[in-house]
């Protein structure tokens, strides 16, 4: 069976957008220099078709920062400029965080990539389809090989959204325990390690890695991964009377709409997401290791520059180096490109019509994210934006990737 993400993905990533009339834009912060001028180009002209409201693209070679730019509206309609430290919500980009604290506990020996996810979590011992007993891996869930799914692949009626199963986005009271527990009350939809499919599992691993490191989530992030790193802006939850993310918008015509602090629904062709943004000032929402962070792009790069040099100073070169291999089929999430123990990676460049090379390893979120770690060019690169869902599978995404390379852009039609 085709997997349902690709084939709404796919389409997107390979298809471009049709110009709208130009709209204002503030003055760009950036550093950078003449070499870029296609990358300010691309950036400019998401902002005035007015699929992007706001972003900040940076990107570093062999260790420096080589290019760092704000564009747009942080809040459009209070007209404030994006900043190169203002903070976003990271939605799916979460996951390389996440994955990173496991590879942390993975390195002190704490824990294994072949130990059952029940050894830690006794109570997730979710049945297979047939009712049959299942043996999840810590494999599995950094590979999204464990049968788990998201409740928005389901529907309404679909057997997560009638369990009570959270997807991580919206403002729930359950405690991350009781959202994982009600999980593992759903059957599977295949044999552990038997395919690839996107789901909840980084969520699971979230709970994992709370459990092994004896603390919450967010604590155990901030101490396996963020202190080592010196990132100071990155957290699950943050005080509205100190910070004040990016206003989050999702596409729409002539121009992106703001987002409802609570259960926003998003349409992504017949798939419906409901966004909840507030839930980035409720600490009492459980911390969600697949889509619950926040953080700025220099954070972001940190953690990109740490995967790329093998794990340094989070993890062990030896435990990275595994990580980064693809672990499904060459193909699995679309022609040429796997998922390896955290992430996608590239497996044909050619078949994925990319300029990036082979082993190029990446993601985005919903919010509005994209990054990738091209170890071959000694490239990292995040993009974050305050639009769904332009800023990850969007011709914005396209474009500043190719500018990057200084690949032309052939002209053709992206569905919004």
């Amino acid at each position: 069976m085709k997997n349902k993400l690709v084939a709404v993905l796919l389409p997107f990533l390979l298809l471009c957008a049709a110009a709208l009339p130009a709209a204002g834009a503030v003055a760009p912060e950036s550093i950078g220099g003449p070499g870029f001028s296609k990358v300010d180009a691309a950036l400019d002209q998401a902002v005035q078709e007015r699929r992007l409201v706001g972003a900040v693209l940076m990107a570093a070679r062999d260790g420096k920062t080589v290019y760092a730019r704000a564009v747009g509206f942080a809040d459009r309609e209070n007209a404030t400029p994006m900043r190169l430290d203002t903070v976003f919500r990271l939605a799916s980009t979460s996951k390389a965080f996440t994955a990173m604290a496991a590879a942390a506990l993975i390195s002190r020996g704490k824990l294994a990539l072949d130990d059952p996810v029940s050894k830690v979590l006794p109570y997730f011992t979710p049945p297979l389809p047939d009712g049959g007993k299942a043996e999840i891996r810590i494999v599995h869930l950094l590979s999204h090989t464990a049968g788990l799914d998201y409740g928005f692949f389901q529907g309404a009626d679909g057997p997560y959204r009638r369990a009570g199963v959270s997807d991580g986005l919206d403002l729930t009271p359950l405690t991350l325990e009781e959202n994982l527990k009600r999980l593992a009350s759903v059957p599977l939809l295949f044999t552990p390690g038997a395919q690839w499919r996107y789901s909840l599992a980084t969520d699971v691993l979230g709970g994992v890695v709370a459990a092994v490191h004896g603390a919450s989530l967010d604590v155990a992030v901030r101490e396996l991964v963020c202190e080592p790193l010196g990132l100071e802006s990155t957290a699950f939850f943050v005080s509205r009377d100190a910070v004040m993310p990016a206003k989050p918008y999702y596409n729409a015509l002539p121009e992106p709409l703001p987002m409802r602090p609570l259960d926003q629904e998003v349409r992504m062709g017949v798939f419906s997401l409901h966004f909840s943004p507030d839930r980035a000032f409720h600490p009492e929402a459980f911390p969600s290791g697949g889509a619950g962070m926040l953080s700025t792009a220099a954070d972001v790069l940190r953690l990109l520059e740490a995967i790329r040099n093998d794990g340094a100073p989070v993890a062990a070169p030896d435990v990275l180096r595994e990580m980064k291999k693809p672990f499904t089929a060459p193909n699995a999430i679309a022609p040429g490109s796997a998922h390896a123990l955290g992430w996608s990676v590239i497996t044909d460049r050619a078949r994925l019509f990319t300029p990036q090379a082979n082993g190029t390893l990446g993601w985005g979120g919903v919010y509005g994210s994209m990054w990738f770690v091209d170890p071959q060019n000694k490239l990292s690169v995040v993009l974050l934006t305050n639009t769904t869902f332009e800023g990850t599978i969007g011709k914005a995404v396209l474009d500043v990737r190719n500018a990057l390379y200084d690949v032309p852009v052939k002209p053709c039609r992206y569905p919004r």
